[in-house]
């Protein structure tokens, strides 16, 4: 089941903001589409498919605790929240326990590059103020690349890229107490296909996460 919800964000970018457990649903001027979410999909044979209810018998002994056990504590599913733009560079994912901002390489570098431009600067200083708000004191900021040339030469290019956006950050928050985790993973961990250059377009990124505020 997917639903739609208004998000207020920080971006000065237009967002469109869905939840979803297994769904994104995409606004794109007032029709909204229903896609597939980002990432692996599903081992081949697992997939789920519709099928007739299974009879059950109630008086199965197999349904039924064995004496002295009790059934574990409720625990509260994780639900993923996704606010988008709609060039889609820019993506920010809300779950019960982290924040995480994926910004696209194209907005933050030039081609090849690990050089920040003055606008990356700006934005990445709106992420610092979130991550105040929301009293952070562990940050990761990994970096990615597309598959495109050698693989070792993305894994230098994304961890220096995860470091040029680090540095910002730290800039930004003055804070001793915040401790960083920073990697660059290259090619490792797409999030799209990349046999198309959209696909690529979204695995040339850096993402930065931390935990979110407890109530």
């Amino acid at each position: 089941m997917t639903r739609n919800y208004t998000h207020p964000t920080p971006s000065r970018l237009a967002l469109t903001l869905t939840a979803t457990t297994f769904l994104i649903a995409t606004s794109v001027y007032g029709a909204t589409v229903a896609v597939a979410a980002d990432g692996p999909s599903v081992p081949p044979g697992t997939e789920a498919k519709p099928s007739a209810p299974v009879e059950v018998d109630a008086n199965d002994p197999d349904l039924k605790l064995p004496d002295g056990a009790t059934l574990a504590e409720p625990k509260v599913l994780d639900i993923k929240q996704v606010v988008e733009d709609q060039s889609g560079d820019e993506r920010r994912e809300d779950t019960n326990s982290d924040v995480k901002f994926a910004l696209q390489a194209e907005v933050l570098f030039g081609k090849d590059s690990a050089k920040l431009s003055a606008k990356a600067k700006s934005r990445i200083a709106e992420i610092a103020e979130e991550i105040k708000a929301q009293n952070a004191t562990k940050v990761r900021v990994f970096g990615f690349t597309d598959n495109l040339g050698s693989s070792a030469h993305g894994d230098v290019l994304s961890r220096k890229r995860a470091n040029a956006v680090h540095g910002v950050l730290e800039d930004e928050l003055h804070d001793s107490d915040i401790t960083y985790e920073v990697r660059g993973y290259g090619e490792q961990y797409p999030i799209a296909d990349n046999s198309t250059e959209a696909g690529r377009k979204k695995n040339r990124r850096v993402e930065v996460s931390f935990p979110r505020v407890e109530n």
